[in-house]
């Protein structure tokens, strides 16, 4: 894919279809039917529907990358409720939120069979524990945070996250992201909090953050302002 707006679109209409059908119903055709597109010309771009949904969660990687950048003004500690909140609850919108997390899972199920998922989940992966990592780090370095492991205590919190959002999908149980999130500041936070430094109740930044992201991919994938974050 070389053209950037023409992936922009195909991500858009991808992004769109997965809310409605999900990963196991969707089909070229779906996505397709949301651009200008034939299903013959999708494939011009695209080997098959794995290597366009394997694209498509680069293209996630990409953006939640390019959105949470813009949260390094905020302290570390607010940098880390964002990020908390954000991978918990997600879009402010419920069906939207349950849609792609919901679709993400069933890729997520076919990884251990497809290579293609496997190394883009990997990259996701990575991406979100760098995150976590350097915002731990600053932490220190600005005296919000004791000394610590910031690589294992990532990696805790992304497994305790992901654990907590795939068990509400699962069970629908709305009440456990609370009750882990609850958890995580009692049972993981106050032993790395400075004496002194609280962490937030919630994270009035994480609506921005969630704002920008439903617009670059739901609603205006095509602003031109958002081109410069893109390329």
């Amino acid at each position: 894919m070389t053209d950037p707006d023409v992936r922009d679109a195909i991500m858009k209409a991808t992004y769109e279809a997965v809310c409605e059908y999900g990963y196991t119903d969707l089909t070229a055709q779906d996505i397709a039917d949301r651009t200008d597109k034939s299903k013959s010309l999708l494939f011009y771009h695209y080997d098959s529907k794995e290597d366009l949904v394997a694209d498509f969660v680069d293209y996630l990687v990409e953006w939640f990358g390019d959105r949470f950048e813009e949260t390094e003004e905020l302290p570390p500690t607010q940098r880390l409720a964002t990020f908390v909140d954000w991978f918990l609850y997600g879009s402010t919108d419920a069906d939207e939120r349950q849609s792609i997390h919901t679709a993400m899972l069933e890729i997520r199920t076919q990884a251990p069979h497809n290579e293609q998922y496997r190394e883009q989940l990997r990259r996701s992966d990575d991406l979100l524990r760098e995150i976590l990592e350097e915002i731990l780090r600053d932490g220190i370095e600005a005296g919000e945070f004791e000394d610590h492991d910031p690589e294992e205590t990532a990696a805790l919190l992304i497994a305790t996250l992901d654990g907590a959002r795939i068990r509400q999908l699962t069970l629908e149980r709305d009440d456990y992201v609370e009750q882990v999130r609850s958890a995580i500041v009692s049972r993981i936070f106050a032993d790395i909090l400075a004496d002194g430094v609280s962490f937030p109740a919630d994270s009035p930044a994480v609506d921005e953050l969630d704002r920008s992201a439903n617009t670059s991919i739901s609603d205006a994938i095509d602003d031109p302002s958002d081109e410069a974050s893109r390329q």
